[in-house]
C-alpha cells in the first residue's frame, strides 16, 4: 500500500504498511528513519540497513579517530530516536520494517570494536544481524517494552552487544584476527 503525506498535526487514518519513495524522501527525518533509502528495498529491509551502514562505514566513519566515533554513535542514537518517533507517528506503525537507521547505528558500533579486516567485518555484520533477528533474550524486551523512537533504536544496540560479545569469543578462540 502506498503511502501520501498527511497534514502534520493528523495522523494516518490507517497503518501506512509500504511507504513510497516520495513519501519517504519528502522529510529529512523519514530519509534518516529509513537509512537513506535503504528502508525502501524488500524483502529485508533490515538486512538492506546493515550493509548500508556498512557501506557508510567503510566510506566514512572507518578511519575516525575513537573520541569522534563516540561522538558520532551518540549523536546518531540520539537523531535516531527523534527520526524513529516522528516516522512512526506519521506511519502510524510505532516500529515500521522500513525503519532501518537502527541497524545502520548498531553495525557502526559493533564494526568499530571489532578487527577492521574484511572477513572479521563480514562476520561481525552476520552475527549481528542473526541477533537481531533473533532478539533473544533482553533484546526481546527491549524491543516489546518500548514502542517508541528510544524502543525502536535500543533493541538493535542490545542486538549490537551480543554480537560483540560473540565476536570477542570468536577473537580469543582465534577464529577471527
Amino acid at each position: 500500500m502506498m503511502g501520501t503525506d498527511l497534514p502534520k498535526d493528523s495522523g494516518p487514518a490507517r497503518p501506512i504498511l509500504r511507504p513510497s519513495a516520495a513519501w519517504v524522501f519528502s522529510r529529512p527525518e523519514r530519509i534518516l528513519a529509513f537509512g537513506l533509502g535503504s528502508g525502501l528495498i524488500y524483502p529485508a529491509p533490515g538486512t538492506w540497513g546493515t550493509l548500508a551502514g556498512w557501506l557508510l562505514w567503510a566510506v566514512l566513519l572507518r578511519d575516525l579517530s575513537d573520541g569522534w566515533m563516540i561522538l558520532v554513535l551518540l549523536l546518531s542514537f540520539g537523531i535516531g530516536c527523534w527520526a524513529a518517533q516522528r516516522c512512526g507517528d506519521d506511519l502510524g506503525v510505532p516500529d515500521h520494517g522500513g525503519i532501518n537507521w537502527d541497524e545502520i547505528v548498531a553495525i557502526w558500533l559493533v564494526l568499530w570494536l571489532m578487527p577492521h579486516d574484511f572477513w572479521s567485518q563480514a562476520v561481525s555484520v552476520a552475527l549481528f544481524r542473526f541477533f537481531d533477528i533473533v532478539k533473544p533474550p533482553p533484546v526481546s524486551l527491549f524491543d516489546r517494552r518500548f514502542k517508541n523512537g528510544f524502543g525502536v533504536m535500543i533493541d538493535d544496540i542490545v542486538a549490537a552487544l551480543y554480537a560483540l560479545l560473540a565476536g570477542a569469543l570468536l577473537v580469543r578462540l582465534g577464529m577471527l584476527s
